[in-house]
């Protein structure tokens, strides 16, 4: 559920906007003027947050080397070549 507050809660209830974060987890968004703001979460879920762009950025690099011409195999190549010398010998 998406909980969106004026920036007013922020001054006046901030002991309940910092409760709601932690015990769902969830963001909750600042409007001033009616419009969007800012977001508020715990900590808890920015640094699970920050972790999950981190694994992605690794990955995207990891995917990136991948797709250079580096004479690397997948992993189905590999694993039919290794049976073929397996098979081949026995």
């Amino acid at each position: 559920m998406v909980s969106i507050r004026p920036i007013s809660d922020l001054r006046n209830k901030s002991n309940e906007i910092s409760e709601f974060c932690r015990k769902t987890r969830e963001p909750v968004y600042i409007t001033r003027n009616g419009t969007g703001d800012m977001v508020i979460m715990s900590l808890e879920t920015y640094e699970s947050m920050e972790a999950k762009l981190e694994l992605y950025a690794k990955l995207a690099e990891a995917e990136a080397e991948v797709k250079k011409d580096t004479g690397a195999r997948d992993f189905d190549g590999f694993a039919a070549a290794m049976r073929k010398r397996i098979h081949g010998k026995i």
